[in-house]
């Protein structure tokens, strides 16, 4: 049994991907790090320098809602960093067994080195085209769900995401002749599952999804007729494209959690007739 303040792996990983997945921060030493750098999806790498008493305050002041913190095998620095926040009124665990377990039973890890643009805050920062349908919505939906939950999207004409990119120093997205961007037959979605390294069966089932739905193919998926739908139909209720974003999340947590947990699920009605369908 899990010690009251520390949740497991296995917990934490029905928890990725979801809107109640709680902030992850990575406080592996440095070294330990720089030997090992894949980090859980959506984890903050906390270096030694962010836990002395001048610039720990600075980091306790960006934390809302529940926390993980994650150490090398789940002892002393995860638990004290933990007992800390809780001490701040932050509800805050540890990863039980740290990176060691979670790495042996072969859950996902990602490849922070990908991400190659963030701001003073150590947010990523990512530009792409106005007016979104399909991969402008889905790509944030990945990224804030498993890669950076505070990542900064600015959606500008077309002819100007390159050069507001680098004027902000952030990632092109989604826009010819960059790198995250489609490639052959995969959209960009599929692109940033490969290049993350996250090969996880539900994700992958959403990725053909999106693709049918992006690229004109709904053979690919009986569901991406209903996601393209549904993207155009979001793109006529919302003019402002980071509001559009905001409800295309729940959009995407839906289909997410379909791929994950219900694709064996069916529906008929009536449902409560005697003899009736259950």
């Amino acid at each position: 049994m899990p010690a009251p303040d520390a949740i497991t792996p296995d917990k934490l990983a029905k928890l990725l991907g979801t809107p109640r997945c709680p902030a992850l921060l990575d406080t592996r030493r440095d070294a330990l790090r720089a030997e090992a750098p894949l980090i859980l999806p959506g984890a903050r790498a906390v270096s030694e320098g962010d836990l002395t008493p001048e610039r720990l305050p600075a980091l306790i002041a960006t934390l809302q809602g529940p926390v993980v913190v994650a150490c090398a095998e789940g002892h002393g620095r995860s638990q004290g960093l933990a007992a800390l926040l809780r001490s701040h009124g932050i509800a805050a665990e540890y990863l039980e067994g740290g990176y060691a377990v979670w790495s042996a039973a072969g859950l996902p890890l990602i490849d922070p080195a990908k991400i190659t643009a963030r701001d003073a805050a150590g947010r990523s920062v990512w530009v792409t085209r106005s007016r979104p349908k399909v991969d402008r919505i889905a790509c944030p939906w990945l990224i804030r769900r498993f890669i950076d939950p505070r990542a900064v999207f600015l959606y500008v004409a077309p002819a100007e995401v390159t050069a507001v990119a680098a004027l902000y120093g952030g990632m092109p997205f989604d826009i010819e002749d960059t790198f995250w961007s489609h490639r052959g037959d995969l959209c960009t979605f599929d692109v940033m599952l490969a290049e993350f390294g996250l090969a996880l069966p539900a994700l992958e089932r959403l990725a053909t999804i999106v693709r049918g739905a992006d690229t004109a193919r709904p053979d690919l998926a009986p569901e991406a007729a209903g996601l393209l739908a549904a993207s155009l139909g979001l793109s006529r209720m919302y003019a402002d494209d980071l509001e559009q974003l905001g409800a295309g999340m729940a959009l995407y947590d839906a289909f997410y959690r379909w791929c994950r947990d219900a694709t064996g699920e069916t529906h008929n009605w009536p449902t409560n007739r005697p003899g009736g369908a259950a």
